[in-house]
């Protein structure tokens, strides 16, 4: 699926356009999103955003994993384009073919927005595709967490519907202190 959002930036002078705001799902990543995609990772978790690093790795490390995302049939990898750049993603978890007991359900996981690419709705836009995706596979909840310090995307998850339902305080380790994470859920 391939949504096409065109999107008004009151930061944008009067000479300039519109910025073009993609979002879709891929099956494969060519040399340049490869790229893309690795810069954007980058600079997400240098800006504290980092679904899992606290700084970033190598970019072999960064290369590979996202090569080995798309290897993983339980992992549906949906990418955010802001003038045809990556800017942004995250990805489906399905469960396990083993856990019946929670086939309805699939997780929201590795979400992120680079810097540069905040305040242009695509992070709704990217959760709305994730919900989309979601129901078309016959799932009809989302769980997902966060940093307790994702200001933003715990507002845009809220927004969208989802319900807080729990607190771990001990969910991630930065720097040496731990960082509280919550845990969100929405029926779909």
């Amino acid at each position: 699926m391939n949504d096409e959002y065109i999107i008004a930036d009151k930061s944008l002078t009067s000479q300039s356009r519109e910025p073009i705001l993609t979002v879709e799902t891929l099956d494969d990543l060519d040399a340049s999103d490869l790229s893309e995609i690795c810069d954007a990772t980058e600079e997400a978790i240098q800006a504290g955003g980092g679904f899992g690093w606290v700084s970033p790795p190598s970019r072999s490390v960064l290369e590979n994993y996202w090569r080995g995302v798309l290897l993983i049939p339980d992992r549906v990898l949906i990418i955010g384009k802001l003038d045809h750049v990556i800017a942004g993603s995250c990805q489906i978890l399905k469960p396990p073919q083993n856990n019946e007991a929670q086939a309805f359900s699939c997780q929201l996981t590795t979400f992120f927005l680079a810097p540069w690419a905040r305040g242009y709705v695509m992070a709704s836009q990217l959760v709305i595709e994730a919900e989309n995706y979601a129901k078309s596979n016959s799932f009809n909840t989302i769980n997902l967490d966060v940093r307790a310090t994702q200001d933003r995307a715990i507002h845009s998850f809220e927004t969208l519907g989802f319900t807080k339902i729990g607190t771990h305080p001990n969910y991630a380790l930065v720097d040496g202190e731990y960082v509280t994470g919550y845990y969100f859920t929405k029926q779909i």
